[in-house]
């Protein structure tokens, strides 16, 4: 049976004075966390929903589902699209950390603070989960009814294909493991986080700008936005790596060390991918900056929040 959509997403005022960043997350990832427990793992059989469910409920930051309904209310989308957008990326999110995490790939057993999948399910039940993840996300984004228009679901389908695929994440999980032990130049690393880590986030935020009508200079400086926030966002993922706990982090720590891959890290030095990471963030408000657009102050926030992260 089709869960209950929710039909509209938590709105701030743009004529409010100062615009309160935490109330408005709170109200989106409660939106977001309804929406994916009435759609994840429902009515599926030995045991596949709880292991779905396990994988994407009750935990991470949920920053793409975030991403896309920032973007949204910056075009004033089609709330009913947003809704469904946001969740599929973030189901196509889960499935690739639970196949990142399985012994054939990374081979780590913490995840969001809690056991791998593989480690609670086992590897077969494991490899499922990913694949009907990664299936529903699609099946989101397809409603049968008309509260999404047909030309708006083929653009959110193709945009969430081509950002997961060779030519995005997966590709860049390709040249991951194909770089383990190598020596990497920095456009060689950028280019490998673009697809592997920027693909996504990127996705999320043109999915958003898919749910309404935005001019051309407008869509322009929020993908150039969302580029620079992919970026900061691995470059502050690389220094967390470094100098964070696994009780904050929720996942194994120095695991790329100890794996032998190519960091901005280990390519720059902690002190300079620090300094790094703030100039990218400084060129993504730019970018906002120059959108035209006025209800932006949620992606900037987005974005000192990547940068600021603790985890």
């Amino acid at each position: 049976m089709e869960p209950q959509i929710l039909t509209t997403f938590p709105r701030f005022s743009p004529a409010a004075s100062e615009f309160d960043f935490t109330s408005w997350m709170e109200a989106q990832l409660h939106h977001v966390e309804q929406a994916l427990s009435q759609w994840v793992g429902v009515d599926t059989p030995a045991e596949l929903g709880d292991a779905m469910r396990y994988a994407v409920l009750d935990g991470g930051k949920r920053l793409r589902p975030l991403l896309v309904l920032a973007a949204a209310q910056a075009v004033q989308g089609l709330p009913q699209a947003a809704t469904r957008a946001a969740c599929a990326v973030e189901l196509i999110h889960a499935y690739s950390l639970v196949h990142d995490d399985m012994p054939c790939m990374d081979n780590d057993v913490l995840r969001r603070g809690k056991p791998t999948v593989h480690v609670q399910f086992g590897e077969a039940r494991a490899l499922l989960a990913g694949d009907a993840l990664q299936v529903l996300a699609f099946e989101l984004l397809t409603p049968a009814d008309a509260q999404v228009p047909a030309s708006m679901q083929a653009q959110l389908c193709r945009l969430l294909a081509r950002a997961a695929g060779a030519h995005g994440m997966a590709g860049g999980q390709a040249i991951d493991l194909a770089s383990v032990g190598q020596s990497l130049t920095e456009a060689q690393l950028r280019r490998m986080h673009s697809l592997k880590t920027g693909a996504l986030l990127e996705a999320s935020v043109a999915m958003g700008m898919a749910c309404g009508v935005v001019s051309e200079t407008a869509q322009q400086a929020l993908m150039r936005y969302a580029q620079l926030l992919g970026l900061a966002f691995q470059v502050v993922d690389d220094v967390l790596d470094v100098v964070a706990d696994a009780a904050t982090l929720g996942k194994t720590p120095g695991k790329d060390a100890d794996n032998d891959k190519p960091t901005y890290v280990s390519l720059m030095g902690l002190e300079p991918a620090r300094a790094y990471a703030q100039s990218l963030y400084q060129q993504s408000l730019q970018a906002l900056a120059g959108s035209g657009l006025q209800n932006v102050q949620a992606l900037s926030a987005l974005a000192h929040m990547v940068v600021g992260r603790s985890h």
